[in-house]
């Protein structure tokens, strides 16, 4: 299961529209290692002059590893972070996760880093599995 949902956050679906901040909560609890990479790496976007800002340490296991592949699998979850954000982001790998300025997609730095020639260059051996 990817979130740990709340009674009142199912209550809130089955009644209609889910409020995004209630959902960013669940998310927030549900899945923190992910949350915080996104919060930790639009920080350092807003704070730096680089055209984005990317994440290449693994995750410190399994268990936070899959947390991100959930967060980032998922268009709801990764939608959600995306405008709780204000980023877009972009995934290469296990762990490879960056955040790029909302504007950025499409243009020539996000179209180089999700290009099928840099998803060749980022892999190794040790990406098989994960």
């Amino acid at each position: 299961m990817s979130l740990d949902v709340s009674p009142q956050l199912l209550a809130e679906a089955e009644n209609g529209a889910v409020r995004e901040e209630d959902f960013i909560d669940t998310v927030r609890a549900s899945l923190p290692y992910a949350y915080h990479l996104v919060a930790r790496l639009t920080a350092e976007l807003r704070g730096g002059s680089a055209e984005f800002a990317d994440n290449q340490t693994p995750p410190p296991s399994e268990k936070e590893r899959g947390q991100l592949l959930r967060a980032l699998s998922s268009d709801a979850i990764r939608g959600s972070l995306e405008r709780h954000f204000g980023v877009a982001l972009a995934f290469q790998n296990c762990h490879r996760v960056a955040v790029f300025p909302p504007g950025a997609r499409g243009g020539e730095t996000h179209t180089r880093f999700t290009s099928t020639r840099a998803q060749i260059l980022n892999q190794s051996p040790e990406f098989r599995d994960c």
